[in-house]
């Protein structure tokens, strides 16, 4: 069964290039397993690390669609259990240890667009913990800025709170992005909006955000711009731009946004070249001296098709994950599965 489909995968990859995309290439990095598909359109993947198991660890990811869910999938690219009937779910992301009454659960936040607010689901098992959800971008004005679409979960290290930091389809200049608090009070998850902050240049949209707990740091794509650097932490007492990096580096847009931890400090930051079919990989750390100056190292073609969400990890997941696995969306709805040292080889013989 998985070999089936994989096969269905990939022919459904083949028929995207019929799009206008970039093919993909011959001697592009081929996935261990692609997921069963979903109904309508697969948008943006995330990863569960089970707390005593990894190798039962799930794939959790959106169905973009005005009927769509939310899906879990296992290691092998199974769906295992999903939440249908939301409203165009765009991105997702993962946190773990909110404390919700007595307990401490792990979340999954996604985007439900259509009606302007992000849903929050307990895991492993995708129970709702949100009361039916929670409104963003209150007081705004206009479908386009009141339509959440990005979303990216920041557990802050020195007090385990957990924020989630939220973009939309349009906005403005400044303070394009809103930061929430998450914090269970009594048997739901409630928020409390934080700070506005973050730039935005009027050209496209920014949906693909990705927050590195460790150092403190937010990362978000400005499509067709380039990668925007913050800190994550709303009392940092700093709100001014780090970087912008990966300008002129992608073909069109600049996409999903993943960042693979090597140590405590150092590792890559993958940015999906959306219309390329390949990742972009930059160092984690920065440049020797110079931790906000990101330069593209090495670009990594990919079986996906016009890739817009991933994730990653350097967690053990057993089997053919032990060093780690890198899920991506791909055209054909579906995520595909790469074994992390496949990744590092392309990595390793393509750097600058």
């Amino acid at each position: 069964m998985k070999k089936i489909i994989g096969l269905i995968g990939m022919a459904l990859a083949v028929m995207g290039c019929d799009q206008g995309l970039a093919p993909v290439r011959e001697d592009a990095l081929k996935p261990v397993a692609v997921t069963q598909p979903t109904p309508h359109d697969t948008d943006d993947p995330a990863i569960w690390i089970h707390p005593t198991d990894s190798s039962k660890s799930l794939i959790v990811g959106t169905d973009k669609d005005t009927e769509g869910g939310l899906y879990a999938y296992d290691l092998a690219g199974n769906i295992v259990n999903k939440v249908i009937g939301l409203k165009r779910p765009n991105n997702v992301d993962i946190a773990y240890g909110l404390r919700l009454g007595d307990t401490l659960v792990d979340i999954a936040v996604l985007t439900e667009r259509e009606e302007n607010r992000i849903r929050v689901f307990r895991l492993p098992d995708l129970q709702a913990i949100d009361g039916g959800g929670i409104p963003v971008f209150e007081g705004e004005t206009g479908e386009d800025e009141t339509a959440p679409m990005g979303v990216a979960l920041y557990a802050r290290p020195a007090d385990s709170a957990i924020f989630a930091i939220v973009g939309r389809k349009s906005g403005p200049r400044e303070g394009y992005l809103w930061q929430y608090r998450l914090e269970g009070i009594g048997h739901a998850v409630h928020a409390k909006l934080v700070r506005k902050f973050g730039q935005y240049s009027g050209k496209k949209e920014i949906e693909a955000i990705a927050v590195d707990n460790e150092l403190g740091y937010l990362y978000y794509s400005d499509e067709g711009v380039g990668v925007r650097k913050y800190h994550a932490d709303p009392e940092a007492g700093n709100d001014e731009e780090l970087a912008l990096f990966a300008e002129g580096d992608a073909k069109d847009d600049h996409e999903g946004i993943a960042i693979y931890k090597s140590t405590d400090h150092t590792g890559y930051i993958l940015v999906s070249n959306q219309q390329a079919n390949t990742f972009l990989v930059y160092a984690r750390e920065g440049a020797a001296g110079e931790p906000h100056r990101h330069q593209l190292i090495a670009e990594v073609p990919v079986s996906t098709i016009e890739c817009d969400g991933a994730d990653v990890t350097a967690v053990n997941l057993g089997g053919n994950f032990s060093r780690g696995l890198l899920v991506a969306m791909s055209n054909g709805m579906v995520f595909h599965y790469y074994d992390w040292r496949d990744f590092q080889s392309w990595i390793d013989a393509g750097k600058r």
